[in-house]
C-alpha cells in the first residue's frame, strides 16, 4: 500500500502500543508463501470478504452475492491472534463469504516487499482458520484514494481515520470485481524483473 496511511500494512511498518497501553501484537512471520489461489480457487459466484491487511488494523469490506457492488464493513483493531482469529472467522461466516480477497502491498514497479510477504502469511493463516480460499489483489494507492474519497465527503480527521481502512478494503474488492475476479489474483513481478510499461 502506498500513500498516507495509519494502517501499517504499508512500507513504513508502524510500531508502538495500543490505546490501552498494551504492546501491539507482533506481525506475522515474513516467510515467503505461494499464492493460495493456485491450490484452491475462489468460486465464481457468491459473497467475497475483502481485507486491507495491516499490522495495527484491518479494513474489512464485502461484496453482494452477485458481485456487483462492494461495501465497506468495519475497521478492526488487532488485539492478539487468539482474539483476531475468532472475530475474522465469525465475520466471514456471518457474511456467508465463499472466498477472501486480501490486499497485496507491492511496490510501484510491481515487485513484492516485506509487507507483501506479511500479507501472504496473513492470508495463509486466514485460509487455514476459515477453510475459505484466499486470493491476493494489488492494493497500490487504495489508502490514498480512500483518503481522497473521504476528504471529498467533508468528514473530520477523526471520522476519516475511523473509516479509511474499510474504504480501502472496499476499493480492493471493487478493483478485483472490475477485473473480472481473476482466480489467480495479482501476479507480482519477480525481484529481478521490471514490468513492461
Amino acid at each position: 500500500m502506498t500513500g498516507p496511511s495509519d494502517n501499517a500494512g504499508g512500507a513504513t511498518g508502524e510500531t508502538g502500543r495500543q490505546g490501552n497501553g498494551e504492546p501491539l501484537p507482533p506481525p506475522l512471520p515474513l516467510s515467503p508463501s505461494p499464492p493460495l489461489s493456485a491450490a484452491r480457487a475462489v468460486p465464481s459466484k457468491g459473497t467475497l470478504l475483502g481485507i486491507d491487511y495491516g499490522t495495527v488494523r484491518h479494513g474489512l469490506a464485502v461484496t453482494d452475492p452477485d458481485r456487483i457492488i462492494a461495501s465497506p464493513l468495519e475497521t478492526y483493531a488487532r488485539r492478539s491472534e487468539a482474539l483476531d482469529g475468532p472475530h475474522l472467522a465469525r465475520v466471514a461466516a456471518e457474511q456467508r463469504a465463499v472466498g477472501i480477497v486480501v490486499g497485496l502491498p507491492i511496490h510501484a514497479n510491481g515487485q513484492e516487499s516485506d509487507s507483501s510477504r506479511a500479507a501472504r502469511a496473513f492470508g495463509a493463516w486466514l485460509a487455514g482458520l476459515t477453510g475459505l480460499p484466499v486470493v491476493f489483489w494489488d492494493e497500490r494507492y487504495t489508502t490514498w484514494f480512500a483518503e481522497g474519497a473521504l476528504l471529498g465527503a467533508k468528514l473530520t480527521h477523526k471520522k476519516r481515520k475511523e473509516k479509511r481502512d474499510r474504504v480501502a478494503a472496499q476499493m480492493i474488492l471493487r478493483s478485483y470485481i472490475e477485473a473480472g475476479c481473476p482466480p489467480g489474483g495479482t501476479q507480482a513481478a519477480e525481484p529481478d524483473q521490471t514490468p513492461a510499461s
